[in-house]
């Protein structure tokens, strides 16, 4: 299988559409095939491809994710107000959230409160 997000103008995810590699073989599913193929299914739209394991623009898009054209990647939705895009593109908190047991972020005091 294959798959491709479909983007609004703010580059932000719309959906993920999953489509047979023998429908976007070109020789291998790659953006082009799959936005043409779409097409073909009258799927008009911007379409980029995804992947399930995470090889193809750093993780898989969902919902709400937003397309980065300059790094070529998908970002996940900010978690928390509070948390800062790194330079790997992932969504860190103001502290590090501690090595032991199960914790969860508390927004409104800025700590992690363990579980």
């Amino acid at each position: 299988m294959a798959y491709f997000a479909e983007l609004d103008e703010n580059n932000i995810v719309l959906r993920v559409l999953s489509i047979s590699n023998d429908d976007v073989n070109d020789p291998a599913p790659n953006d082009q095939a799959g936005q043409a193929f779409l097409e073909s299914l009258g799927l008009s739209g911007r379409w980029k491809q995804t992947s399930y394991n995470n090889k193809i623009r750093k993780q898989f898009a969902g919902i709400g994710y937003t397309y980065d054209e300059t790094a070529d990647v998908f970002i996940a939705p900010q978690p928390f107000p509070s948390w800062t895009l790194d330079d790997q593109h992932d969504w860190q908190p103001p502290k590090p959230k501690p090595d032991q047991g199960l914790w969860q972020w508390n927004e409104s005091t800025l700590e992690w409160v363990q579980l």
